[in-house]
């Protein structure tokens, strides 16, 4: 059990009731695990988590999924659940690791330099480059997008004072 607990790194956690409160979450789960049950998966907070809370919604998955595929193609059923639980086991694993980085340096927001480098610690390096690229045209257009929001705003303003 030490040995789980360590691979999940909860021997490095800072304030002792949330710690004690993330252990008992834990050791709940690996109970639950070992019984084979898994219809009664509990989120951290004691409440039941549904299938569809635990995955990407199926019509976001099969229309990234029809993109490659010739019009007249098909996708199998069993295809499209597969992708759908790899899809949100992948985006769980990043996160958790980016809110771990969070955590750390004492945040309660994940932002998206810390999707980075979550990336790159679990050795996913091959994203990194074009994720931050696209992370700064975002930041970029979002902040004209600001700028011209600002500029309409005063012109409105400014005809209205006119008035």
């Amino acid at each position: 059990m030490l040995k789980t607990l360590k691979n999940k790194k909860i021997y490095n956690m800072s304030n002792s009731e949330d710690s004690q409160q993330y252990l008992n979450d834990i050791l709940v789960k690996d109970e639950d695990e070992a019984s084979g049950d898994e219809s009664d998966r509990q989120d951290g907070h004691g409440s039941m988590l549904r299938e569809q809370d635990r995955f990407l919604p199926i019509c976001n998955i099969i229309k990234i999924m029809k993109v490659p595929v010739p019009q007249n193609g098909k996708i199998a059923k069993d295809a499209r659940e597969c992708i759908q639980e790899c899809v949100s086991e992948f985006i769980s694993f990043i996160s958790s690791e980016a809110i771990e980085r969070s955590v750390a340096e004492n945040r309660k927001t994940v932002n998206g330099d810390d999707l980075l480098v979550a990336f790159s610690n679990l050795g996913f390096d091959n994203y990194v480059e074009p994720l931050s690229i696209y992370l700064q045209k975002y930041r970029e257009s979002n902040k004209s997008d600001r700028n011209l929001f600002l500029e309409n705003s005063y012109t409105s303003e400014d005809i209205s004072d006119k008035q």
